[in-house]
């Protein structure tokens, strides 16, 4: 049987078997004599089978995300094979069209996944850079012929190779990209702005895309925006290149960061110092492991305002102003350099009493502990037996040279004599605390009359000093660049774009990063797989599964297989509702009034069992009309009796309709 079928089979009864069980609201229920049981044991029976069934269920669903077994691989063949010789065989014959059309139909189908085009993202509105590389060249881009200045020759080149391609695993055939091909190189690579980007009254927007496709030892992924200068040459790019901001992931070891780095201009001397953005609280392993391609994205508002986002997600964010270090305005004061502390100031607060003296009876050479007068050498203590003796089972080695060894002597063993004994050797008094015992005497500590408090240089004004509240207006750029060292390789860059409005790159980002995500997404394999890829690559998360899967079913079992036994009187009521706690205490009030009424009943039966003979001789002696009338009342009132019981049992059934035993005559 195929998986298919299987499956069919499977669906239907687990469908059968929660479906089908009388309703205890419409069906009438019935009580076998002498079965105990009742409805819910059927209902739970019911639950079991049903449990079973989605369970296998289950099982078949996940052998089915496994991909068709083998058996079914050759049963499809095997019958396309066939349905091909008896065509043969029948000699029919049709159109090129009409084969085709068999063919494509007899051919087992493929599992649907949707297919995302690509198509190169175009930008629309204003911007200042965009690159995709999707015309398969480095034609606007400059390759960096420089050296590296204060280290050795053989490194100082910037001789790594980039080449534009596809991604390894790409999902978008046609999408192509930069990648960085070397490792353990120098590599700088730069391209020109279509103009100078100017910090005004508009934001900067930067985003591009980057993919560690085989992962990332040591190594960064960032870019600098050079700053526009006179002497700017593309060709002589190295690290001491003038950059307004630099941005990007970075990773060596375990220390994963992501750069926000501005050079700030001193405008009191003309001199740039670097401002570092503080660290995201967001964990940024996941973007450097999962080898997906994600989307860096700075935002610098007028406003001083900053936003840090991966895939469109903030992780970072803060003010210009308030959240680099070192901070972008210096103090307005500062320490003195030329102040000193004087030789006469006391910062100890607290000083010992000069007016303290040691009394008299202070004894500064009493020990801390001395021998306990009061203890008692213990019975049977072993004054002449030694702690250890000589072990008298060694024996002397053969090759031993006593003019190289020296005497031999056998090793010593803890003395068997010792082992019954409270010990052995000289006895000597145990140690206590001395009670007399002071130590050293000092003088008690008092509050310095002289203290002055800890000494600081005192404030002066910073010459230094400048405030630049719009630390946004940076230096303008022209050029962007990559100027990397890297232990990995084949890291890849995509769609680079510079502008100064937001929904101008969100749109450049629908269009690029949207569109691999959406494809990656649609290439993704099932939970079940990516479970068991995880296990083979990881052989402990078998364990994790087990006991996932182990627990639930055992709390099922023992919630469906083990239940409150029912008393053996289970069996005599009937298949409904169980009674009422009110049901049953009318049960038994009524129960007890019936036992009173038979009592009175057969009362007057056993006293006329119980009546001497003489009264019967004499009830016999009596005419045959008295004897008659009594026989009479005597059943008007057993008829009496008997109504009543009958009006009694009436009202009970009455007043409790359900659960009722029926009563023995």
């Amino acid at each position: 049987m195929k998986q298919k079928d299987t499956y069919v089979v499977g669906l239907r009864l687990s469908e059968t078997l929660c479906t089908s069980g009388p309703s205890p609201s419409t069906t009438p229920q019935t009580v076998v004599p002498g079965s105990h049981i009742t409805e819910q044991e059927t209902m739970a029976q019911t639950l079991r089978l049903c449990v079973v069934a989605v369970l296998a269920l289950a099982l078949i669903s996940l052998s089915q995300a496994q991909g068709p077994s083998e058996e079914d691989l050759v049963e499809d063949i095997m019958g396309d094979e066939m349905d091909v010789e008896d065509d043969l065989d029948l000699g029919i014959a049709g159109d090129e069209e009409e084969e085709e059309e068999a063919a494509k139909e007899a051919e087992p189908a493929a599992p649907l996944i949707p297919k995302v085009t690509y198509k190169a993202p175009e930008p629309m509105g204003e911007h200042f850079f965009a690159e995709s590389f999707d015309r398969g060249t480095l034609d606007s881009w400059v390759l960096s012929k420089a050296k590296k200045e204060d280290i050795d020759e053989d490194i100082a080149k910037y001789d790594g190779q980039w080449s534009v391609e596809d991604m390894k695993d790409s999902k978008l055939p046609g999408d192509k990209g930069l990648v960085l091909k070397s490792r353990a190189k120098h590599h700088a690579i730069s391209a020109q702005l279509l103009r100078p980007f100017i910090f005004d009254s508009k934001p900067l927007i930067l985003q591009y895309e980057v993919n560690f496709q085989t992962g990332i030892d040591c190594g960064g992924a960032y870019i600098k925006l050079l700053t526009q200068t006179p002497d700017l040459d593309l060709d002589q790019f190295v690290d001491k290149t003038p950059y307004t901001i630099m941005f990007g992931p970075d990773k060596c070891g375990e220390d994963y960061k992501l750069h926000l780095i501005f050079r700030h201009k001193n405008p009191k001397t003309g001199e740039y110092e670097e401002k570092h953005a503080k660290k995201p609280d967001a964990d940024l392993r996941t973007y450097y492991t999962d080898k997906k391609t994600h989307l860096y994205t700075l935002v610098l508002n007028p406003d001083n305002s900053f936003e840090v986002l991966v895939d469109q997600t903030v992780v970072n964010s803060g003010n210009l102003l308030t959240d680099m270090t070192p901070a972008v305005n210096p103090a307005a004061e500062i320490e003195d350099p030329e102040d000193s502390k004087p030789e006469d100031w006391d910062e100890m607060p607290k000083i010992q009493d000069p007016a303290a003296v040691k009394p008299e009876d202070w004894d500064e050479d009493a020990p801390a502990q001395i021998p306990d007068e009061a203890a008692v050498k213990p019975d049977g203590w072993l004054d002449d037996e030694p702690d250890y003796i000589s072990d008298p089972e060694a024996v002397k080695p053969e090759d031993w040279d006593e003019d190289m060894d020296g005497e031999w002597e056998a090793p010593q063993v803890p003395n068997p004599a010792c082992e019954a004994a409270p010990g052995c050797g000289a006895w000597q008094r145990p140690n206590v605390d001395n009670p007399s015992y002071k130590g050293k005497w000092k003088p008690a500590m008092i509050d310095n009359p002289n203290y002055q408090g800890v000494w600081k240089p005192r404030k002066v004004a910073n010459p230094d000093f400048f405030e630049d509240l719009h630390p946004f207006r940076m230096s303008p750029f022209s050029a962007v660049g990559l100027e990397l060292w890297s232990m990995s390789s084949d890291i890849f860059f995509d769609n680079f774009f510079i502008t100064n409005e937001r929904h101008t790159a969100d749109r450049w980002a629908t269009d690029g990063w949207g569109l691999k995500k959406a494809a990656e997404g649609a290439a993704e394999p099932g939970l079940a797989t990516q479970m068991l890829t995880a296990a083979e690559e990881r052989p402990w998360l078998w364990v994790v599964y087990v006991l996932t899967v182990a627990l639930p079913l055992v709390l099922i079992v023992v919630f469906c297989c083990t239940g409150k036994k029912k008393s053996p009187d289970a069996g005599e009521y009937k298949k409904t509702d169980e009674p009422q706690p009110d049901v049953k205490e009318e049960e038994a009030a009524a129960a007890e009034e019936e036992e009173e009424e038979e009592e009175a009943a057969v009362a007057p039966k056993e006293q006329q069992e119980s009546a001497p003979a003489a009264d019967k001789k004499s009830d016999a002696e009596d005419s045959p009309a008295e004897k008659g009338e009594e026989e009479e009342e005597e059943e008007e009132a057993q008829d009496e009796n008997d109504a009543s019981a009958e009006t009694l049992e009436d009202d009970v059934l009455r007043r409790s309709p359900r659960n009722r035993r029926v009563r023995k005559e």
